[in-house]
């Protein structure tokens, strides 16, 4: 992406943040092509039966960005991770609404072979990993973003940093301690059967 585009979303973004229901507007043209690429991703974990397609997570990701009031974006990674978390949430909430456990039917795993530090663990529940994501939080903030933005939303060390306002350094560390956290995690929640 251009750096005049990059400029370019950033203004959109600060004129959203002012009010400016045009800038949304503007803006979907410009980031369509990096929300789907990221709406993909997450599609790519779903089994193949899944009823929401990856235009249909941007849709609906669309839909609940228009809703949001009061944001002040800061740029276009801290947006991307908004879209991010916000098309996490959505297939959070188709997986906890599927009938699945009530129909004796085994859980929908969510293969997790990017993750470098979670490699040994090929498939993870996607509720299991949004329960720890919640818990990562409640305990860090900024390492639960750090996985968000590194393996959700597929952003480099130093744009996270940038989107984060930290080094690059304390990205790895976080990104380091945040798998090896999760990683426990997941584990026990596998071993206890959830």
């Amino acid at each position: 992406m251009s750096s005049s585009a990059v400029t370019g979303i950033t203004c959109l973004l600060r004129a959203w943040t002012n009010g400016d229901h045009n800038a949304r507007e503007a803006l979907t043209p410009l980031v369509y092509k990096e929300l789907y690429r990221t709406a993909r991703r997450y599609m790519a974990r779903e089994n193949p039966g899944h009823t929401l397609q990856t235009t249909g997570l941007i849709g609906e990701t669309y839909l609940r960005l228009s809703k949001l009031e009061g944001i002040d974006w800061q740029n276009r990674g801290h947006f991307y991770a908004i879209c991010a978390r916000i098309m996490r949430r959505i297939l959070t909430d188709y997986a906890r609404a599927r009938p699945h456990l009530e129909g004796g039917l085994a859980p929908q795993y969510l293969p997790l072979d990017e993750a470098e530090a979670l490699a040994g663990e090929p498939n993870v529940d996607l509720v299991a990993l949004d329960d720890a994501l919640n818990a990562l939080s409640a305990i860090d903030e900024r390492q639960s973003q750090v996985v968000q933005l590194r393996f959700f939303v597929g952003l480099s060390v130093k744009e996270t940093a940038e989107v984060l306002g930290v080094s690059e350094r304390t990205v790895k560390q976080d990104w380091l301690f945040a798998k090896l956290w999760l990683l426990r995690e997941l584990s026990k929640s596998q071993s206890d059967g959830k």
